[in-house]
């Protein structure tokens, strides 16, 4: 199955992105800690090319410790730095800017011994939608300057964001890829809601989730839903609509409900601290 989500904005942020990239110093890329290979755009890394580039593994909050920790010293064997957030902690917005000044600061001394004026730092911050972005920048900055949503593609023009006077900030929209190829990777991104709920059907995302906790979570399926296996989806659905009240007229178990208490479930942390891959799958 090959998925297709290219709205013209996205081809349009594409153009741009390539155009101004010449403009700026560095790039932020950032990723779901949850799935920090799948929420990475391959064509952004082709775009990129030698642009230095530091990684920021977003809502490391909601993802397992462990697996984070793994996926930091992947991206340091690939040669590009990389730090963990929660962007509501003071502590990780502030070693990210310090982070930021680092990787600036060979370019900032070029800049010198050519006798050219200081300025501040210019970085290009980058995501597929719904990764943390907006929320990210508003932090950086101190003050509501990035529209933020729970939903993709809320960002959708591009701006100059001034970050004290360490750095400036280039925003740009949440590009996706054309296609998804690899089916898994749909689904971690639908299941994280980086992709639009209406592209996979709500109940094969939701399915996927529960298959993925009785392989690899089951201590967590026990603790929220109250079993640690199942033979069958349609058993686990109908355990945990009934449960949670997910039922129509005369008892009988509303699947569609259910499967929307599971997604959000995950993507609210409610069911515990998940990642949906490691780098060993690559």
């Amino acid at each position: 199955m090959t998925i297709q989500w290219f709205p013209g904005h996205m081809a349009k942020a594409k153009r741009e992105v390539g155009e101004k990239l010449k403009l700026v110093d560095f790039v932020i890329e950032l990723v779901d800690a949850r799935a920090p290979e799948s929420s990475q755009n391959p064509m952004l890394r082709q775009m990129l090319q030698d642009k230095p580039r530091l990684v920021v593994l977003m809502k490391k909050d909601l993802a397992d410790p462990k697996i984070t920790d793994q996926w930091m010293e992947f991206f340091k064997r690939q040669g590009s730095p990389a730090i963990a957030l929660n962007a509501q902690d003071k502590k990780d917005i502030q070693s990210l800017i310090q982070q930021a000044k680092e990787m600036a600061q060979h370019k900032m001394e070029k800049l010198k011994a050519k006798g050219v004026r200081p300025r501040p730092a210019r970085a290009m911050i980058l995501g597929i939608p719904n990764v943390g972005k907006s929320t990210l920048i508003n932090r950086l900055a101190n003050k509501k300057i990035a529209k933020t949503g729970d939903r993709p593609g809320v960002t959708t023009s591009q701006q100059w964001i001034k970050v004290k006077k360490d750095f400036e900030l280039l925003d740009t929209p949440g590009i996706l890829w054309p296609k998804f190829e690899d089916e898994e990777v749909g689904y971690r991104l639908a299941s994280i809601g980086t992709i639009k709920d209406q592209i996979l059907p709500t109940e094969d995302v939701a399915a996927y989730i529960l298959d993925y906790m009785k392989n690899f979570y089951p201590e967590l399926l026990e603790q929220r839903f109250g079993f640690s296996g199942f033979n069958d989806m349609i058993e686990a659905f109908e355990k945990i609509g009934q449960k949670r009240g997910c039922l129509e007229s005369g008892g009988r178990i509303n699947y569609e409900k259910t499967a929307d208490v599971i997604i959000q479930d995950l993507r609210g942390g409610k069911i515990g601290r998940i990642s949906l891959e490691v780098p060993q799958d690559i």
